[in-house]
């Protein structure tokens, strides 16, 4: 099996190792520990387990995401931040503002199955399904401008926020394992997550960085960000390469 959509930029092994379960909740001490099963995963996702339904029900059979179910984009949006939200969901720290489910099922989830899907997710190619926002305005959703969002995410704006690249990388194509891909993220999830970083109802970003700059954001400013977001290139027409380098899963004990 190849691993090539798992990678991650060139970061030192041993502040990757150290990043990842920082963020996931082990200590470096549990490092050697750590595995992570893909066929295990896949199972998980396309079928469920006991209690648990299959996560493709709500976020697709490839893990793109419903604009309809008001769900996320889970493909390659980051290994350590998968793990680290369904842990969040599994102890209360996050909850499920969405459909109100992911918090029960999560707990049904054990560490490992945390870890095994979460790496399946990130074994899938890479696929583009942005937001139809025409679709979504004629349908009364209100749409922000694309061009307008795309100053926020770039470059960000003096007094008000900074770049969003500057933490998720060009166009927030992700930079694991801290910051999560937003890059096609699908729309209302964008906006309903930026709504909730700012009054507060979600509050599992790291040293509270998402609500400090989520505050700041109007209901425009944060229709616009998510109108670029969802259909963002993650390279440029002239230069085509989505840097990958040493896989952040390389860390795991990986099993087919």
């Amino acid at each position: 099996m190849r691993f090539r959509n798992l990678k991650m930029r060139r970061i030192p092994a041993m502040l990757v190792a150290a990043a990842i379960f920082t963020v996931s909740g082990a200590s470096n001490a549990e490092a050697e520990k750590v595995t992570a099963n893909i066929t295990a995963g896949k199972q998980l996702f396309l079928n469920g387990k006991d209690a648990v339904s299959p996560c493709q029900s709500c976020h697709g059979e490839k893990g793109l995401g419903l604009d309809a179910m008001q769900t996320p984009k889970l493909a390659n949006d980051g290994y350590a931040y998968i793990v680290k939200q369904l842990t969040n969901f599994g102890d209360d720290t996050r909850t499920d503002l969405t459909l109100g489910v992911m918090n029960l099922f999560a707990k049904q989830l054990s560490e490992e199955d945390r870890r095994n899907v979460a790496a399946y997710l990130n074994t899938l190619e890479p696929a583009s399904e942005p937001s139809d926002l025409a679709a979504l305005k004629a349908a009364g959703t209100e749409v922000g401008e694309p061009y307008k969002g795309q100053i926020l995410v770039k470059f960000g704006v003096i007094g008000k926020a900074p770049a969003c690249s500057s933490c998720h990388g060009y166009n927030g194509r992700g930079a694991d394992p801290i910051y999560p891909a937003i890059a096609q993220q699908k729309y209302v999830y964008l906006v309903n997550q930026l709504k909730h970083w700012r009054d507060g109802t979600r509050a599992n970003d790291p040293l509270g960085q998402m609500r400090a700059v989520a505050k700041s954001l109007s209901d425009e400013d944060i229709n616009n960000v998510a109108a670029y977001l969802s259909g963002a290139p993650k390279s440029t027409i002239g230069n085509g390469f989505v840097p990958t380098n040493e896989s952040v899963l390389e860390n795991l004990k990986l099993t087919k």
